[in-house]
């Protein structure tokens, strides 16, 4: 660049440069087309002359990076892989039919699941903000929509780590043998020990689950104090999670080798050891036996659309936070079919493993079942109650199978049809076990472990795998959270990550009350499931209806280098949009006609029972909602009566030695309206000229497209309106 340009001299000088919105928000800082890697034909790895790579941040903007590209998959994958896909999905699958239920779930998969993944990192990737940033370029008025996410973010994460923390008590009572849930504990009453009478009326699991755990009260209304071994429970997971995304993304890169790839170990040995345990083929054939029957349920899919919308991490801004890292010409579309992929093949696999699991665990019920009743049988023969004639001659009560009692139940029941009633004697089915359904992940395979050889071992790795898991899930969580901050505010990284954790704690000591299982439920319900919704289909709207679907895939084909495919246009402008429409409105209709409550824990009967919320805590609840999707109707009301300033004019940024871009075939006068921003009109394109994207089977082609031509601004307004493509 010639050294008397005004470009080089603001380039020497101290005072911040302010570019054109257009250009910013196109993200082509003023740029030397004729050197670029698409213009020159270069190879991806080779370097453009003139150009510094620097390793660990962006060359142009000074954005931290990746350090490479499997760091940032294995964050994305551990981000979007967590907790639900052990346990909500195997329960869902199990729930709705089965294998009945993977076609509904794969079919939504591609049609909201994958496009919308892909839109939400082509937006991080290219505006290179978090969500507030990104979505206030897209288009100010909606600006509540990465506010939004911030904010549901904060109430995910809150009850979120208050898992991990159950986890990791879990995980340090696990060094015992046998396992402190295998038996119920005896109480001494004088000279006689007893079995705990809440203990014996469940089983040994749930009383160490809702009592040793928890330390549950029977309603919400009774707060029963601080939890202390949940308490500090909380806090060791805080500490973990602060220290690390303290780093940034360079340290997390790194934590996420082991985070996003021991949980796939994990669940591989499970596989292996469950399939050689006696029963594992009896709940695999269970899942996978489709009951077609349930694919004509709205239920289903509307249950299979919720699963696929929180499994890949929607709307939480962590997926646009960790996106916003890459360079401007990396692959999205392959990331998002990756990451999409690896979501589902997990989910199967923990599925097989649950299954597998529950399958043995079932066996071993039915088989305890067997024995308890036959007891009963020798008991009414040997007092006459029963004839022996009504046993069959080839049983034998010391040896006997499953099948043998089911056929000696059917004789005594079809003889005695009167008076069987009084027999008191089930029928103990498998198919019935099978159907008890997963459970929580801290009663049903907790139970299952006991019955494992080595079960201590078995234990540490499955709840140590539970971790990592929601480690994974709440790095990305955090980084939704700190991110958009960091890019509005002049902040010390390390500080607002501590602050964040610390003040997350003590709102998170409203979890670790004796009641605080029943808020963790409350914010499962509420403060997630129909915010996120309307927040992602905001973010479908702006993209494709307000900033325009030909424009955006136009834009992509600009940064990827290939056109992706009309596939997608279809998916952005109709189907995902209508799908989501239909999904807002089946939630509303169920919070409507469900009634608001929860599972409460009764101590006398040892046993769950479901009250009805408190006029307090339904409000509560409602207000969750509400506050989550405040922020999208004020800041739009702000920025339309001009309020708040929407950075429509101009946008500050300061640049680093070596930002420049070979620009002088501008002419000086225009040079400088175009740096400054004071005519956006007036100033010429950044972009190269290209080929317009007509939309699916277009072909024709254009010259220099002006950007810059709109008396607004945002990300929305750089190209021609929508109704002139």
């Amino acid at each position: 660049m010639p050294k008397n340009t005004k470009v080089t001299q603001r380039e020497h000088s101290n005072e911040p440069v302010t570019e054109s919105v257009a250009d910013l928000l196109s993200l082509e800082h003023p740029m030397d087309y004729k050197s670029s890697q698409m213009s020159m034909g270069l190879s991806p790895g080779s370097t453009a002359p003139g150009r510094s790579l620097l390793p660990e941040q962006d060359a142009e903007d000074g954005r931290p990076a990746w350090n490479n590209k499997l760091e940032y998959i294995l964050a994305q994958v551990g981000f979007s892989v967590g907790l639900g896909n052990v346990w909500r999905f195997p329960y869902l699958c199990q729930k709705n039919g089965g294998g009945a239920y993977l076609v509904p779930y794969f079919i939504l998969l591609l049609l909201i699941g994958i496009p919308l993944f892909f839109l939400e990192l082509a937006v991080g990737q290219r505006i290179r903000r978090g969500s507030i940033g990104v979505w206030n370029y897209v288009y100010p008025q909606l600006g509540g929509i990465g506010v939004s996410s911030l904010m549901v973010c904060g109430f995910v994460g809150l009850y979120y780590n208050v898992i991990i923390g159950w986890s990791i008590f879990y995980f340090f009572q696990s060094f015992q043998y046998p396992l402190p849930w295998a038996e119920c504990p005896i109480r001494k009453n004088g000279t006689q020990a007893i079995v705990e009478p809440e203990c014996e009326k469940s089983s040994a699991t749930t009383y160490f689950w809702y009592r040793q755990t928890l330390n549950i009260t029977s309603t919400i209304d009774e707060t029963g104090g601080l939890n202390w071994k949940m308490t500090l429970s909380l806090l060791v997971a805080w500490i973990l999670v602060c220290l690390a995304v303290i780093k940034g993304i360079q340290s997390s890169g790194k934590v996420m080798y082991f985070s996003s790839l021991f949980p796939y170990v994990v669940l591989f040995c499970f596989l292996v050891r469950g399939l050689m345990l006696k029963g594992s083929v009896d709940g695999i054939a269970h899942m996978f036996t489709p009951k077609l029957e349930k694919m004509l349920e709205p239920q289903v899919w509307r249950e299979a659309a919720t699963q696929v919308f929180f499994a890949l991490g929607l709307g939480f801004g962590g997926v646009i936070a960790f996106s916003s890292y890459n360079k401007r010409d990396n692959n999205c579309h392959f990331d998002a079919a990756l990451v999409s992929i690896i979501n589902f093949v997990t989910s199967i696999l923990a599925t097989l493993v649950v299954f597998a699991v529950l399958g043995f665990k079932a066996n071993v019920m039915n088989e305890k079942c067997v024995v308890e009743n036959a007891e009963k049988i020798l008991g009414y023969l040997n007092t006459g109650v029963l004839s022996r004639e009504l046993i069959p001659p080839h049983i034998n009560f010391s040896h006997l199978t499953a099948q043998d009692y089911s056929e000696m139940y059917g004789v005594i029941k079809t003889v005695k049809e009167d008076s069987f009633g009084q027999l008191g004697l089930d029928p103990c089915i498998l198919e019935d076990e099978l159907n008890k359904g997963t459970g929580l992940a801290f009663i049903a395979f907790t139970e299952a472990m006991t019955h494992f050889p080595a079960s201590p071992f078995w234990s540490v790795m499955f709840f140590f795998m539970l971790i990592n898991l929601g480690l994974g899930s709440m790095i990305g969580t955090m980084t939704g959270i700190t991110t958009p901050i960091l890019d509005a505010f002049k902040i010390r990284k390390e500080i607002l990550c501590v602050v964040c954790c610390i003040i997350a704690f003590l709102l998170g000591l409203l979890f670790v009350q004796r009641s605080g299982n029943y808020f963790v439920t409350m914010f499962d319900d509420y403060s997630a499931g129909l915010p996120l919704t309307v927040v992602v289909i905001l973010e479908n709207i702006s993209v494709a209806w307000i900033y325009g679907t030909k424009r955006f895939m136009q834009d992509l084909e600009d940064m990827l280098g290939f056109r992706p495919y009309t596939f997608y246009y279809y998916m952005w402008r109709y189907v995902s949009p209508t799908i989501l429409v239909v999904l807002i409105v089946a939630t509303v209709i169920e919070m409507s006609v469900s009634p608001a409550g929860y599972n409460a824990w009764v101590e006398e009967e040892g046993s769950e029972r479901f009250h009805s919320y408190p006029p307090w805590a339904l409000a509560m609840a409602y207000a969750l909602i509400v506050v989550a999707m405040l922020p999208l109707p004020i800041v739009f009301i702000a920025r339309h009566f001009n309020l708040v300033s929407d950075g429509s004019n101009k946008l500050s940024v300061s640049y680093r030695k070596g930002m420049m871009k070979d620009i002088s075939n501008l002419e000086e006068q225009d040079e400088q309206r175009f740096i400054l921003g004071k005519n956006p009109s007036e100033a010429p394109s950044p972009m190269p000229a290209h080929r317009a994207y007509l939309g699916p089977g277009g072909t024709q082609e254009m010259t220099n497209t002006n950007y810059g031509t709109s008396t607004k601004t945002g990300y929305q307004n750089i190209g021609s309106p929508e109704s002139e493509l």
